[in-house]
């Protein structure tokens, strides 16, 4: 189901990314869509140890071509490393029909829609001069407890939602297919056993103990994303691993500490080149030990060390070891 509609889920302000009309009978409703969620979830940006972001590229994995955009094609994998192709004018012709219908097929008890089907919300608002209309489809079907199930094209797809209408509002929840559930049995859940009548009541008691009236959604926060929020915050104030490309790791105003470590690389290494073997390797010694990170790192990318990129200052003074 819709991955694509992650991106709208990113937008600070809510606004209706599909409009088309509810269609059943001779019932004809203009709506718009709108993402009944948005992400708050912290994310970390892949960047260099110099706070350079980083671009993905793509590499063959026999021979480590890199490819150009337009020389990526689709496959379909009918066998270990081996694929049909499939171009862009096939897929465009097996796209659905362009429709801005939400046709409505039929209605069900809500209540027979197992949770698990429903993947995403969105709340569906009256468009044009469709209020009346659309205020009496969601009366009568919040009365009657019935839910309607429906299917729309969008960005050349089509997905199954159910419409439920709860306050007066219409919601849409597309819908998994059925084929994408697994069966208790798939997960290898044993047969269930009758337990011991005490046993029942011990348990009962238990969760008597810890009954609300109803879901504080207090309770719904990701403290793991508070917890990194507040270490970012903190080592920002302190300018502690604050980067920006161009400048050294750690931050900071003073330009003056700011040093060339290409040109530093060049001459430790010329000096190797020219001192002999002993005294090197002696000197070599103490100038790892004594070198920042960032000074590290950019011996290590010279010596096109792998994984330099993630590895901490003993890491890379014992891999520039390795490969010296």
């Amino acid at each position: 189901m819709p991955d694509d509609t992650e991106d709208f889920e990113q937008e600070s302000v809510a606004r209706s990314f599909w409009s088309g009309t509810i269609t059943f009978g001779l019932v004809s409703i203009p709506v718009a869509l709108y993402a009944a969620n948005r992400s708050t979830r912290i994310s970390l940006r892949m960047v260099s140890p110099e706070g350079t972001p980083l671009n993905r590229r793509y590499f063959t994995s026999r021979d480590d071509k890199e490819l150009d955009p337009d020389d990526i094609v689709r496959g379909y994998e009918i066998e270990k490393d081996k694929f049909v192709l499939v171009d862009d004018d096939e897929l465009e012709r097996l796209a659905p029909e362009r429709t801005r219908d939400i046709d409505l097929r039929q209605f069900v008890d809500a209540s027979e829609i197992d949770p698990m089907y429903f993947e995403r919300a969105y709340y569906l608002t009256p468009a044009g001069q469709s209020n009346k209309a659309y205020r009496l489809l969601a009366q009568v079907m919040e009365e009657t407890g019935r839910a309607g199930i429906a299917t729309f094209v969008m960005r050349a797809k089509e997905y199954v939602v159910a419409i439920m209408a709860e306050n007066g509002i219409l919601r849409a929840e597309t819908l998994r297919f059925a084929d994408e559930l697994r069966t208790p049995a798939d997960v290898g859940l044993p047969e269930p056993v009758d337990p011991a009548a005490a046993a029942v009541k011990r348990m009962d008691r238990e969760i008597g103990k810890r009954v609300e009236q109803g879901l504080n959604t207090k309770d719904l926060k990701d403290e793991s994303a508070e917890r990194l929020l507040k270490l970012v915050r903190k080592k920002e104030r302190a300018g502690d691993d604050v980067v920006e490309p161009g400048q050294v790791r750690g931050g900071g105003d003073d330009t003056s500490d700011v040093i060339d470590l290409m040109e530093i690389l060049k001459q430790r290494l010329q000096g190797i080149q020219d001192e002999p073997a002993g005294a090197a390797s002696a000197a070599d010694e103490s100038d790892l030990e004594e070198s920042s990170r960032a000074e590290l790192y950019a011996r290590a990318k010279a010596l096109d060390i792998p994984g330099r990129s993630g590895m901490s200052k003993d890491q890379l003074v014992k891999a520039i070891r390795r490969s010296a």
